[in-house]
């Protein structure tokens, strides 16, 4: 008898996750049907936040194909800032299909698409708070062994974007797994009718240690700096110009984490009003999708932010765009060819001196009596 129960619960389990009538109960308990947001079709906002999602997934792609062709973007940071634009692009791609899910869409859903579509949205949005958190867990070890270069990293930093995307898939796919409330009403969240409300305090008290304990390590980077950064006079030329670069990609990272907090917070707060307040209790709640436009706002301002502080990476977007422009204007494969070289490698006097430093710094820590002659590779027949 023992062995049966399991067996049937599974089954009971799937005919409720195939069972249309529970998305429109669940969601006549918490009062959303009474609002005009799921009778027609898209409504204006809609269609506004699809039109954003569609900039968002290009504006990503297109940093993403920007530090992916460079190869001076081939460092352990650039890998984690590459993994925080995927994560976005997938963000993107994720509000998209739950924007023409949703609505009057909804309720034609069973609850295992239901399940799907919500998840693909919390599995991206934890993968980015988690690629946040990389980033800054990747910055402080290198501030505190001060090795820009140690053996480890590239090991280390497979394994932050590894951590961070298993445990964010498992946290998306704990409710369809099971931790709901189908079976409990009174235990469902309103904003998202068939999530248990435990679930959700759960969810936004592992967000808000994270965020928490990025801002921690972001301070404990800056003191370090601070600290050193009186000794920034006597340093090389050469290593003084990457102490520069290392601390305006490390502003860069601080504005993408402020930026996140003010998009994401105030959806962190109303969940936990939801969380708090009883059925029907809380008309704020019925006014989620405003605030969820808040925090998709956020996957559309981070390539912005790369593209205004970085002077890097603001240069290789640009060549990259302006690459494939003249390439759909002009459809000469010599043209493609002429700025194929700019795109792959770098072109700029500062960029080729950048890499001349980096010879002789390598040349001179050697420790070899008789320096060898380093030859440098440059495309040839270019105007720079």
């Amino acid at each position: 008898m023992d062995l049966l129960q399991p067996s049937n619960r599974l089954v009971r389990l799937y005919r409720e996750y195939q069972n249309n009538e529970v998305i429109s109960l669940h969601y006549n308990f918490t009062g959303k049907l009474n609002t005009s947001r799921y009778k027609g079709g898209l409504k204006a906002e809609a269609v506004f936040f699809l039109v954003v999602c569609v900039f968002i997934v290009l504006e990503n792609l297109i940093v993403l194909l920007a530090l992916w062709r460079n190869k001076k973007f081939h460092s352990p940071m650039f890998y984690l800032l590459g993994n925080l634009t995927l994560s976005d692009l997938l963000a993107g791609v994720a509000y998209m299909v739950n924007i023409l899910m949703s609505g009057a869409n909804t309720l034609r859903l069973t609850p295992a698409l239901w399940f799907v579509r919500e998840g693909g949205v919390f599995i991206t949005l934890t993968a980015s708070i988690f690629s946040l958190l990389a980033i800054a867990i990747e910055r402080h070890i290198t501030m505190v062994r001060m090795k820009h270069y140690s053996g480890d990293k590239k090991g280390r930093m497979a394994l932050l974007i590894a951590a961070a995307w298993l445990v964010s898939i498992l946290l998306g796919v704990l409710p369809i797994l099971g931790w709901n409330c189908i079976s409990n009403l009174q235990s469902c969240s309103t904003i998202l009718p068939l999530y248990s409300k435990n679930y959700l305090l759960v969810c936004i008290s592992i967000f808000l240690a994270i965020l928490i304990s990025i801002v921690v390590l972001y301070l404990r980077i800056y003191r370090i700096v601070k600290v050193n950064s009186q000794r920034l006079g006597t340093l090389r030329k050469g290593t003084l110009k990457k102490s520069q670069k290392y601390m305006a990609l490390l502003k860069t990272v601080t504005i993408v984490v402020g930026t996140f907090i003010m998009c994401w917070l105030p959806l962190f707060v109303l969940f936990l009003f939801d969380v708090s307040c009883e059925v029907n209790a809380c008309s704020i709640l019925l006014k989620a999708d405003y605030f969820l436009g808040l925090a998709m706002i956020n996957s559309f301002l981070n390539p912005i932010i790369y593209t205004l502080t970085s002077r890097d990476i603001r240069r290789a977007i640009l060549k990259l765009v302006f690459c494939l422009c003249l390439s759909s204007d002009e459809g000469e494969g010599s043209r493609r060819l002429w700025f194929l070289p700019v795109i792959e490698g770098s072109t700029s006097k500062s960029e080729k001196s950048s890499h001349k430093h980096e010879a002789l710094e390598t040349t001179v820590s050697s420790g070899n009596g008789t320096p060898t002659p380093v030859k440098y590779l440059m495309p040839k027949n270019l105007d720079y």
